[in-house]
């Protein structure tokens, strides 16, 4: 797993989320800048639909959404990449080797950023990841389990 630069992640919340509540709703939205490395993640109700509206982001879709849910099992994490769909650059095979490749370094970086939440509620620090790979390809749309967030803690 790449190792998570705190000095290149910037970390906001938004109206109504404070870096320890609420548990739901919680969503996070994570975007990245291939040119300097910066990791940005919104914490807040609802994704950060403006971080991902610019022509980049709209064009490449490589952002990570995530979302706190609750079922019959407790709460869980879900992890949203878009493997295919929408105006995206790359095959769906080259897409779905950079998001396993980077995925880890994505949760370390949303279990960092939310280190005070994760803190002030250790239960969700053990719940189940779940990852939903979107694709309009068969092989390659997938649900997975990708452990707890305590595996991406990076203390």
């Amino acid at each position: 797993m790449s190792r998570i630069k705190p000095e290149k992640l910037h970390v906001h919340f938004t109206k109504g989320t404070t870096p320890e509540s609420p548990v739901t709703p919680r969503r996070y939205t994570l975007t990245h800048s291939d040119i300097t490395g910066e990791l940005f993640l919104t914490v807040g109700p609802e994704h950060n639909t403006k971080q991902m509206s610019g022509l980049y982001a709209r064009l490449m879709r490589d952002e990570v959404l995530a979302e706190w849910r609750h079922d019959e099992d407790g709460p869980a994490l879900h992890i949203i990449c878009h493997v295919s769909g929408g105006l995206i650059f790359g095959t769906a095979a080259l897409r779905d080797f950079f998001f396993r490749k980077e995925l880890s370094l994505a949760l370390a970086a949303l279990r960092y950023g939310d280190r005070k939440f994760f803190a002030a509620h250790p239960e969700m620090d053990r719940a189940p990841i779940w990852v939903h790979f979107h694709s309009h390809r068969q092989r390659y749309r997938r649900l997975e389990r990708w452990g707890t967030p305590a595996d991406y803690c990076t203390q």
